[in-house]
């Protein structure tokens, strides 16, 4: 039987979205199981929130400088890797609240689909092309996964919402602050970077630094 390692992401982050495929690539070189689970952030607790309109003026923001400089940073670096992968990421309008797609990964998880829906919905939502926060649009892309829909909005609203709740808080005392983030034998990783750390601690070989940045 092979291991478990676990991946902890969110919906609305461009860096979970652009880590799904080296996570994959690295189970199959690896043999292990990938366990996706989410892991929903509160963004605007450390880089505030702001809104726009369709023609990208500015509804409402309460950021400052500093924060405005690490969000148009990091939109313009994590482009330059989308851009290379032919992966579009357009920047939100808003903060989402992603829960409710997170609790679908867990109803999704739930029948053996989580992979599946993760295929189904981060694409079309760094598109801007699917609201996270609609119900109906959810159980589309659970059907779309092969996932049995029925019940889900009940649950959602219940006992998957407690469960979230819990496997967020328990997530947070374990200390995970942001996705992805991956657990392998009890050892914490964040980051797409720490794929390289983690094939080392399953295979036992050390890590081909020069190779993995591109100069060997």
């Amino acid at each position: 039987m092979s291991e478990t390692l676990t991946c902890y992401i969110d919906v609305k982050s461009p860096y979970a979205y652009l880590a799904i495929e080296p996570t994959r690539r690295l189970a199959r070189q690896t043999g292990v199981t990938l366990d996706w689970l989410p892991f929903t952030l509160d963004i605007p607790s450390y880089l505030g929130s702001a809104e726009i309109d369709d023609d990208g003026n500015l509804i409402s923001d309460n950021r400052t400088p500093h924060q405005w400089r690490r969000i148009k940073y990091a939109y313009m670096d994590i482009r330059r890797i989308a851009n290379l992968r032919g992966m579009t990421i357009r920047g939100t309008q808003k903060i989402w609240d992603s829960s409710l797609a997170s609790i679908a990964i867990l109803w999704a998880r739930e029948q053996g689909k989580a992979d599946a829906f993760l295929d189904v919905v981060y694409a079309p939502f760094w598109r801007r092309d699917l609201d996270i926060e609609d119900i109906a649009m959810i159980n589309t892309c659970l059907t779309e996964a092969g996932v049995d829909p029925a019940g889900f909005e009940d649950w959602a609203n219940g006992e998957g919402r407690a469960k979230h709740d819990n496997l967020r808080a328990e997530a947070e005392e374990a200390g995970m602050f942001g996705v992805p983030s991956y657990v392998w034998q009890d050892e914490l990783f964040f980051g797409r970077d720490s794929l390289t750390l983690i094939r080392q601690r399953i295979i036992g070989e050390a890590p081909d630094w020069a190779a993995d940045v591109g100069i060997a």
